[in-house]
């Protein structure tokens, strides 16, 4: 009766499996066939073409394929938290932050997982996560997070918009956290980087060409103004749902914004807690200087997907704010600041400077 009742139980996984694997193979042809031979293309920075959909650009390998798949494909669970942030705006420092912060009971200082894992290793890109092994494991790295332990700590650069509606929705529980910076400091910090790792294959790509197209909007997760509006517009709406920060405000005052953070988290320091130095302690651990010396984060390279591989210490280049002054020209910068004014008018959003 045993041995009848378990063999039933495994026939069921193993139709729910194929059912699974039928439903893939339908988002994966879908996406082929009907959906990216009709989007505009253009140059990418990192990869030769990305496509636009609902006014963001992506990449039809990467980023935009992970959209497409997560509003299939995941399910998301109450206790979810999303570090959501355009690139180069503080993400690896945000995950550090929101990490240590959660976990601060689990883990003794001196022995904690950010000394020896990287935020990367520890609070995974959802949107790259599941292609990390190619299009052929992409449901395994799907069912994989159903294993994960909650409080899920999950990042992503996508719009708000791009992100699956079962996790958007108010019902969900999900929390987002949203990290903005000036927008001049993230042109010149994306480019360096972009200098470091766009693949040899690919033309040049100068200090001009990155102004000119990320003016225009055009490149991965772009326009940076309309994906900061989007999260900065709901975080209005539903300040219990989305925490809002801006970068500069972070280095200015950490003491305030990660106590913050805690009580967005539901996670509010205790009087012992500050009294006894715990939020100082988590600035430490989390700071620019602190992780970018360490070892785990200066050697090797980080895999996103089989086409992001970046070298780790591309993450870690200064941490300062106004480092664009070193770089672009005034004209570039009142360009910049002309497009921030009227972009952002009349929505209550300012950028640090």
């Amino acid at each position: 009766m045993g041995s009848s009742l378990e063999k039933k139980k495994e026939m069921r996984k193993q139709d729910h499996e194929n059912e699974e694997s039928i439903s893939f193979q339908k988002t994966y042809e879908k996406y082929m066939r009907d959906i990216i031979p009709t989007l505009p293309k253009e140059r990418g920075w990192w990869f030769e073409t990305i496509v636009q959909f609902n006014g963001f650009w992506l990449s039809p390998t990467n980023s935009f394929k992970g959209a497409i798949f997560l509003h299939h494909h995941f399910r998301p669970r109450p206790t979810d938290i999303f570090a959501c942030t355009s690139m180069k705006t503080g993400t690896t420092w945000l995950k550090a932050l929101i990490f240590a912060t959660i976990n601060r009971t689990n883990f003794e200082f001196s022995n904690h997982p950010l000394l020896t894992t990287g935020p990367h290793g520890l609070f995974p890109f959802l949107d790259t996560y599941i292609f990390r092994n190619g299009d052929d494991d992409c449901q395994d790295s799907i069912s994989s997070l159903d294993t994960l332990p909650s409080p899920r700590l999950f990042t992503t650069h996508l719009p708000y918009s791009s992100l699956p509606d079962s996790v958007t929705a108010s019902s969900s529980g999900c929390r987002f956290v949203c990290l903005c910076r000036n927008p001049k400091d993230v042109l010149v910090s994306m480019w360096l980087v972009l200098k470091k790792s766009r693949s040899k294959e690919l033309p040049s790509f100068s200090l001009d060409d990155a102004f000119e197209s990320f003016c225009r909007g055009v490149f991965q997760y772009g326009p940076y103004w309309d994906h900061v509006l989007e999260y900065w517009k709901e975080s209005l709406e539903s300040p219990n749902k989305i925490l809002f920060l801006k970068y500069e405000d972070l280095k200015n005052e950490p003491l305030v914004y990660v106590k913050r953070l805690a009580d967005f988290l539901g996670k509010p320091f205790s009087a012992e807690e500050e009294t006894n130095g715990v939020v100082e302690e988590i600035i430490r651990l989390c700071s620019f200087e602190n992780l970018s010396n360490l070892e785990v984060n200066k050697d090797g390279m980080e895999k996103f997907s089989p086409e992001i591989i970046v070298n780790k210490s591309s993450f870690f280049r200064k941490g300062q704010v106004g480092d664009w002054k070193n770089y672009l020209t005034e004209e570039m910068a009142k360009c910049i600041d002309q497009i921030s004014d009227d972009k952002l008018y009349g929505s209550g959003l300012t950028f640090g400077t």
